[in-house]
């Protein structure tokens, strides 16, 4: 096939392979959808260390394919890892011109198979150009049913179909996905059989993956059928990477609005911000933090979690301190704390023994942003401190002194906070004390010398001179519960 372009990089000594099938993926260990006989083309999206080379060939050689492509459009040229990884495994390398469409290259692979595999390969074609034309999910998984005859869904980590026919699946096989021990998988319902497998390559991340659930049981698949099926999971998976705001204009302009409202930005620029971030204007808003004790959801992950729970509400979100945080614009919305907790009750099965935390704020206006941040921030951490799989604390459930701080205006609360600690922070920056940590800790343990001593390993009259000297910084007496509570306060605003 010279005039399609491509370029052998190396292997000349392997190219008397036999050609079974074409496969277009980025996923960094394929394996599993492989069976063999594969022509790999690939735009190496999966390479973000040269070490992720031998990963990937390494899986191409345990499959044993019968060569890679790899497209130019991502570095120009195939880099030197991917080759040498190649020589060490045997598998023959193409370099695939970035004016070469991968649709050309399965075209003419597709003329040169026989009759039988060509149907199949027909499909995938089709499937590519439904793509490219913006047809979507909905019309890939339509042309499945039409050349196959089987219904084909794809279903988030809550059990929302994301794309897939009408009748929508029953609850049972939704529930059956994030349950299941080990996918693929197959569960019978009324006497359906339903294959369920994981979009993401290794099936791990459940609380945070796309699925695909096919009518029928994949064990009696034909290997073409097996290869297809892989195919379309490497279809959904850049699909759902579409859906992932991260790298959009509008989700990093959410990004740097959460990082506004957690610091010390005046009210007015957080609202002159939030019409940028895609948020639609509304009288009121609310906010909700999460976070997980666990790697079942990876580093990355956590912030699309909390956007499948808010789904439909197009909420800005952005991750600080390993919390993520979302603001929602409010209008009609009847019950929207009942439909979060039902899509997080949905995560349980999928959490595997971790723990998702999560708190609600209540409804403020634009100006009120950063008290419902700290409120459903506060929340968060009262559900941390449960010991369920899934833990919501609603601003209803909170009756504490941050609650009385969420409702004080952005610029009265900082201007509380500077007077009484600014002086403590000056001095420790300027003399490398540590006055801060020390009140902290004198207030933690409710002004005992001996126990604030013994926490901080310093003897008590050092202690007694560290109180001494904040007590003349800031013109309090820390033997008064007035003063006390107003440092307590000022360290809470932090």
């Amino acid at each position: 096939m010279t005039e399609i372009g491509l370029e052998l990089v190396t292997g000349a000594d392997e190219l008397d392979r036999f050609v079974r099938w074409v496969v277009t993926t980025d996923m960094l260990d394929p394996s599993r959808y492989l069976s063999g006989g594969e022509l790999v083309l690939t735009g190496m999206q999966w390479r973000r260390a040269p070490s992720d080379s031998d990963t990937f060939v390494a899986a191409l050689s345990k499959a044993r394919v019968a060569g890679l492509a790899a497209g130019d459009a991502k570095y120009g040229e195939t880099p030197e890892d991917i080759v040498k990884a190649c020589e060490r495994h045997r598998i023959p390398l193409f370099r695939v011109p970035e004016q070469v469409a991968f649709a050309t290259v399965i075209e003419h692979v597709n003329r040169n198979l026989s009759t039988g595999r060509a149907a199949d390969l027909t499909a995938i074609l089709d499937r590519h150009r439904q793509l490219v034309s913006g047809g979507g999910l909905d019309s890939v998984l339509d042309l499945i049913h039409r050349n196959l005859g089987t219904h084909t869904w794809v279903v988030s980590s809550t059990g929302r179909v994301v794309a897939g026919p009408v009748p929508e699946l029953p609850d049972s096989v939704r529930t059956a996905i994030l349950g299941s021990a080990r996918l693929p998988a197959v569960i019978t319902h009324e006497g359906t059989a339903y294959s369920l497998f994981a979009v993401d390559a290794d099936g791990t991340s459940r609380v945070a993956d796309w699925f695909l659930v096919f009518e029928g049981s994949h064990r009696e698949w034909s290997e073409e059928r097996r290869a297809l099926a892989g195919e379309l999971a490497a279809v959904v998976s850049l699909e759902r990477a579409r859906h992932d705001d991260r790298q959009s204009a509008e989700g990093r302009l959410a990004q740097e609005l959460v990082e506004l409202i957690v610091s010390d930005a005046k009210p007015s620029e957080i609202v002159s911000r939030l019409e940028l971030t895609g948020l639609r204007l509304a009288d009121q808003y609310l906010a909700v933090a999460a976070t997980a004790d666990s790697g079942t959801v990876r580093p990355g992950e956590l912030r699309a979690v909390l956007r499948e729970i808010l789904y439909g509400r197009s909420p800005a979100a952005g991750v600080v301190d390993g919390e993520a945080i979302a603001l929602v614009a409010l209008g009609d919305d009847i019950g929207l704390d009942d439909r979060i907790h039902r899509a997080i009750e949905a995560l349980e099965p999928g959490l595997q023994g971790a723990r998702l935390s999560v708190g609600i704020s209540g409804a403020v206006d634009g100006e009120g942003l950063r008290g419902a941040v700290e409120e459903a921030r506060y929340a968060r951490r009262m559900a941390a401190e449960r010991r369920q799989p899934t833990s919501v604390v609603r601003h209803d459930e909170l009756a504490t002194h941050m609650l009385l701080l969420a409702s004080v205006p952005d610029e009265v609360r900082r201007m509380f906070r500077v007077r009484l600690l600014d002086p403590l922070s000056s001095y420790d920056k300027d003399n490398r004390a540590d006055l801060v940590h020390t009140l902290e800790a004198f207030l933690e343990q409710s002004g005992s010398w001996s126990k604030c001593a013994e926490i901080l390993h310093v003897h008590v009259n050092t202690l007694r001179y560290r109180v001494q000297r904040i007590e003349e910084l800031t013109g309090r007496d820390l033997s008064r519960l007035e003063d006390r509570v107003d440092f307590f306060l000022a360290l809470a605003l932090r």
